[in-house]
Order: structure tokens, then sequence, then C-alpha cells
């Protein structure tokens, strides 16, 4: 029988670091960051990794499929994406939208658990609106993928189920 009285556990944890970041501004105080309640075991990776494994009893079988490409041509970007959403063999939905607009000039694409990557994706744009705001000028896609970066290493091995790819929308952001 598997313990699941870690998820009456209100402990979280912070993604933002402590100190300044690359990108101009504070983070600690300049952003809020989500907080999420962590499974109430000595080791969470040692955890996600054991009820992944075949010798766990209720094992955690994640699939993995999406497909995206990304094209530099001479006149600009091309972004393609299946759109089909499984859940284990059975198909979901054929009309997933995974490409996201983090802002206008900044796409995401979306590969792994939907609400993961449509979360963290729409955090990110929110992110890069601020510094926006902050810093009157567009933040970079080297920077937009460091401040990605940042923000889910603190979940990371903790059965975050993502891949964030960022794309430029015009041939001046590269």
């Amino acid at each position: 029988m598997v313990n699941l009285d870690f998820l009456n556990n209100t402990s979280s944890i912070s993604a933002i670091p402590e100190d300044e970041d690359v990108l101009g501004f504070d983070l600690a105080t300049g952003l809020s960051a989500p907080t999420f309640s962590l499974p109430n075991v000595s080791d969470p990776i040692a955890f996600m990794k054991y009820q992944t494994s075949e010798a766990a009893e209720n094992r955690i079988k994640i699939a993995k499929g999406t497909t995206t490409l990304a094209f530099k041509f001479a006149k600009g970007v091309i972004v393609a994406v299946d759109s089909r959403a499984t859940g284990g063999s059975y198909i979901a939905s054929q009309t997933v939208k995974k490409v996201i607009e983090i802002n206008p000039y900044l796409l995401g694409t979306m590969a792994g658990g939907a609400a993961d990557c449509s979360y963290w994706e729409r955090e990110l744009g929110r992110r890069c609106r601020l510094y926006e705001l902050r810093n009157k000028e567009r933040i970079s896609v080297a920077a937009a993928s460091k401040l990605l970066s940042n923000m889910v290493y603190a979940y990371k091995g903790m059965g975050l189920s993502m891949v964030g790819i960022l794309n430029a929308t015009s041939l001046d952001e590269f």
C-alpha cells in the first residue's frame, strides 16, 4: 500500500534565487514566485525515482512523444508542432495548441505534461512583460531561456514533466 499522507502537508518551496539575476533586476524583491506543496518525504527526488521504477507497487508510467520543429530561414522563422494530446494509450485531443505566445516576439513550444508546460510558459510570459516594463526594452531569447531555466530548476527531479523550447519570431532576435 502506498502512503499518500504527504498530500496533506502544506510545506512549500520557492523558485526565486536570493541573489541579483543576470536580467538586471532583483528577482527576490521584483517578482513573486509560485510555490507548490511537496511530498512529505525526506528525499523527494528518490521518492519520484522509486514511484517511476519497476519495483513500485502502483508504478507511475510516464509516456513521451511530442514532435517539435523550428526552422530559421532568410525571411523569418517557421515553428511546427504536432497537435495530439494523449493520456497513456488514450488520445485525449487531436487539436491541442502546443505553440504558446510568450510575447509578440517570442514563441514557446511545449512537450510533456500540458498543465506543467502551459503554466510555466504563461509564467514566463508574465515575467518577460515585467522585465520589459522595468527595463523599457524587450527581453532577449537567451535571457528568457535563462529565466525559464532558473524558475523550474528548484523542481528538478520532482516529477515536473515539461520541455519548453523558446523561439524568436524574427531574425533580429537571433
